[in-house]
């Protein structure tokens, strides 16, 4: 029985010592719209929303870039207008 307290207690710390670095490592991302106050996305920017996109050409999500969810809509739709436009590629292959 003792071993089977001490695994349990060895596993305990273990974990807490992941969460710790975790916590030590994680940075908060914070939307670039918010912070430098742009209140409009132009579709015709396409070296600044090429940030937002993959390499494979797919859009990045929210957890990814740190938008807002009102910035990362507006976002998306600027990169959607881009590509039916032709300054951004729906795919890289």
């Amino acid at each position: 029985m003792t071993t089977l307290k001490q695994k349990r207690k060895k596993r305990d710390e273990e974990r807490d010592a992941s969460r710790k670095l975790r916590d030590m490592f994680a940075r908060k991302k914070v939307c670039k719209f918010c912070v430098k106050k742009i209140k409009d996305i132009d579709y015709k920017e396409a070296s600044f929303l090429k940030g937002f996109m993959a390499e494979s050409g797919r859009i990045l999500p929210r957890k990814n870039t740190g938008n807002c969810p009102k910035h990362q809509r507006l976002t998306a739709k600027a990169i959607k207008r881009a590509r039916n436009v032709g300054l951004l590629p729906f795919m890289n292959r």
